[in-house]
């Protein structure tokens, strides 16, 4: 999942935006593609802050992606969820998701309220550490720190992506 990747308008959230990890995005984007992974994609309220940033715009392909714009700052919207929900329940043909990856801005609004909200729902998370950051630095750690205590499993991009691939043997 990836929260609000906005160009913005006002100057404090476009300070975000170039402080973001954009490249770290980008990896975690083609591999996505590569692995088969659903990615959801969300901006914020894109009159105000902007839309996602163009550097992102390629790797996401319309089979692969869902992109809302939303006002609430978690990305648990009705319609996130609707594509949520299922992948996290089981059926004859695949097995459940059994955790999600979380990168994004801002570290303390969006990307906390939705890893808060998904433990709520006893998802397991994983905030992508290289791929979080927020306009005001000072916010970073804590919110990080705050997911840590709500159960989130704090990593990096390449350390989750060795996770996800298991072995050196996928042909990916």
């Amino acid at each position: 999942m990836r929260c609000s990747s906005a160009t913005s308008k006002k100057p404090s959230a476009r300070q975000s935006t170039n402080m973001m990890p954009i490249t770290t995005t980008q990896k975690l984007l083609q591999a996505a593609k590569l692995l088969s992974i659903q990615t959801i994609v969300t901006t914020q309220n894109t009159t105000r802050l902007g839309p996602t940033v163009s550097e992102l715009l390629p790797h996401l392909p319309p089979a692969n992606a869902s992109l809302e714009d939303k006002s609430l700052f978690s990305m648990l919207t009705p319609h996130t969820l609707s594509i949520l929900t299922p992948l996290l329940s089981s059926s004859s043909t695949t097995p459940p998701v059994t955790a999600v990856a979380i990168a994004g801005i801002e570290a303390h609004v969006c990307v906390l309220q939705t890893v808060l909200d998904l433990r709520k729902r006893g998802v397991q998370v994983y905030v992508i550490r290289d791929a979080v950051s927020s306009c005001n630095k000072e916010e970073v750690p804590v919110a990080i720190e705050r997911m840590r205590g709500a159960g989130a499993v704090v990593t990096t991009s390449e350390s989750w992506l060795y996770e996800v691939m298991g072995g050196a043997d996928i042909p990916e």
